[in-house]
């Protein structure tokens, strides 16, 4: 198990293949299993980094909330102990933000950005507020009313799919608290409008044709903001379209990774 210790705590990752670094930030309130397929179909070409981010999987949880800037510091220690200067950031959904979050701590970092299933708002009062009554019920009944009531807004086609079975697993095997914490960690997440329209490199917007959660005006605004953003739509999937269709993703994302090797 290859790990890093940042402020005391360990944080699992994943260091796979050769070539262009690509850092890749998993959904809530999944673990870096989530991208397994991506790993697989493409680590021939490209160095993976996926790691656990701090709660989830493997790597610990340290106190307070998850936040989004905390994450990203993270992950920019990660990048450190492996000597990395520059990486392509990936992330989907909470993992966007984290990578819009790495972006604004330190953007020289960046090679490129990809931003899948994710939006550049912030929370209003009212999302704010879902995201305490869930790390609420979380901490008190456990994951399973989280895993009802979200999982079906997660995956197109639904919960019974082997897709949904995955996830659904994924889910179940988060600790109560790290969910909790990252609830609250996005809640105080940055509006990251001003951000990307200062940035100006490499871009891809991947966004699930039915993704309800984030969906396509979510990711055209995303699009908008960045000069010379690329917007890929894939089609058969919601939220997670990295695990739903990963062979459509698998192909777009390979594409601007090329172009970026080249």
């Amino acid at each position: 198990m290859l790990t890093v210790t940042v402020d005391g705590i360990p944080l699992h990752y994943r260091d796979v293949g050769q070539g262009l670094p690509v850092l890749l930030l998993h959904a809530f309130p999944l673990n870096g299993s989530a991208f397994d397929r991506q790993v697989a179909a493409l680590s021939g070409r490209y160095r993976f980094i996926v790691p656990d981010q701090r709660g989830f999987g493997q790597s610990g949880r340290g106190p307070g909330p998850s936040e989004m800037p905390l994450l990203a510091r993270d992950a920019l220690a990660l990048l450190d102990a492996l000597n990395i200067d520059t990486a392509v950031v990936g992330g989907v959904s909470m993992g966007g933000y984290v990578a819009m979050a790495l972006l604004r701590e330190d953007a020289g970092r960046v090679r490129g950005l990809v931003l899948a299933d994710t939006q550049a708002t912030a929370d209003d009062e009212a999302g704010r507020a879902r995201r305490e009554a869930s790390a609420v019920e979380a901490l008190d009944k456990g994951m399973e009313p989280l895993v009802q009531t979200l999982l079906p807004r997660l995956v197109a086609a639904g919960p019974d799919s082997p897709v949904g079975q995955e996830v659904a697993a994924m889910m179940r095997s988060a600790a109560p608290a790290a969910v909790a914490a990252a609830q609250r960690g996005m809640a105080t997440r940055q509006d990251s409008k001003d951000l990307l329209a200062r940035y100006a490199g490499p871009t891809l917007v991947v966004v699930g044709e039915q993704d309800g959660v984030t969906p396509l005006d979510k990711a055209t605004q995303l699009t908008q903001l960045v000069s010379g953003a690329q917007l890929e739509v894939i089609p058969g999937a919601g939220h997670l379209a990295n695990q739903e269709q990963p062979g459509r993703f698998n192909a777009v994302l390979d594409r601007f990774l090329a172009s970026l090797s080249s």
